[in-house]
């Protein structure tokens, strides 16, 4: 077997279809980096269906989402020898290496995270507490160089560093070594009405739904109320609109926009039509494809056992070696 130089993951959660924010943030960011980056490299897709359970108000729809979070990936993805592809519920080995970090890591500084405080106002159960040990178990499991996230996933990577560090020095021995993360927006994609973009928040844009909902969803992005004739370019660049179309669209498409505003008194209404216009001929093969894989879910299933071999085989092996090393093997 070839010498891996170094390994990359990045994880979504299967709370349904990925939304824009999580494509442009997470997902299209990894596989630019999967398609230039040279074959000794290894990339570690995982569906974080463990971590959709900790506020999941339909457990029924765990299964279908999934299926749509994977579809999405396959959709977009070209390379698709270079990943491991898998569910981390299949991997056993990761809740067990989180047990032992949870001995390992106070309590206290769980209550700081991001992931606790901004729910602790809320009826929370135990797994949203340990969210970031789960993460960190996820990425330590496979010895990972990088991991592709979110900005507000920052703190969960240095979470990850400090119990590695602290495993580490208990133990006097490298157990883990310590990830580094790699953002593509150094801000939180927003949603159409101005806050995170977030199923929760119901802001969300979804590319892959059927074009009725997506015009829906455009249409109410949320803009300024001024009539046509006193809207002005620094107006409209001012916008969620805006941003959006920036974020989504390539150097052509948007140069084309900012032309049409500063030449023409151009209506939020015909800026919304156009964007809608060019994600459903932008994103016409994968929105095809995400279909496709939906109504033949056995694709789906064969590509993430034969993933689930591979990082079945490497979890194994690290998770004996952790064993010895914490003195559990007899």
């Amino acid at each position: 077997m070839k010498k891996i130089k170094k390994k990359y993951m990045t994880g979504i959660q299967s709370t349904g279809t990925p939304h824009l924010g999580n494509i442009l943030s997470v997902i299209l960011p990894t596989i630019k980096y999967i398609n230039k980056k040279k074959k000794k490299n290894l990339f570690f897709i995982l569906i974080a269906d463990l971590h959709s359970i900790t506020n999941y108000k339909n457990l029924f729809l765990l299964k279908d989402n999934i299926y749509k979070t994977a579809a999405v990936w396959l959709s977009l993805l070209k390379r698709k020898k270079k990943i491991i592809f898998f569910r981390q519920s299949d991997i056993k080995e990761i809740n067990e290496l989180f047990w032992y970090l949870n001995c390992f890591y106070p309590f206290n500084r769980l209550k700081l995270s991001h992931s606790y405080k901004n729910k602790s106002n809320k009826n929370i159960n135990t797994g949203i507490i340990n969210y970031p040990l789960l993460m960190a178990s996820d990425i330590l499991l496979y010895n990972i160089n990088n991991v592709f996230i979110g900005k507000d996933q920052i703190q969960h990577i240095e979470i990850t560093r400090k119990i590695a560090k602290i495993v580490n020095n208990k133990i006097n021995k490298k157990i883990f070594i310590l990830p580094k993360y790699k953002i593509k927006y150094n801000f939180i994609i927003p949603g159409i009405d101005g806050r995170k973009m977030s199923k929760s928040n119901n802001n969300f844009i979804n590319i892959f739904d059927n074009k009725y909902i997506l015009e829906k969803q455009i249409m109410n992005i949320k803009t300024i109320n001024k009539s046509i004739k006193d809207i002005t370019y620094n107006d409209i660049k001012k916008t969620i609109l805006f941003k959006i179309y920036y974020l989504i669209s390539n150097k052509e498409e948007f140069f084309f926009l900012k032309e049409k505003i500063k030449n023409n008194k151009i209506s939020f209404i015909t800026i919304k039509k156009m964007l809608y216009k060019y994600i459903l001929i932008f994103y016409y093969k994968e929105r095809k494809k995400y279909s496709y894989y939906l109504n033949n879910k056995y694709i789906i299933k064969n590509f993430l056992y034969k993933g689930f071999k591979k990082a079945k085989i490497i979890a194994k092996k690290k998770i004996s070696f952790i064993k010895k090393k914490l003195g559990l093997n007899i």
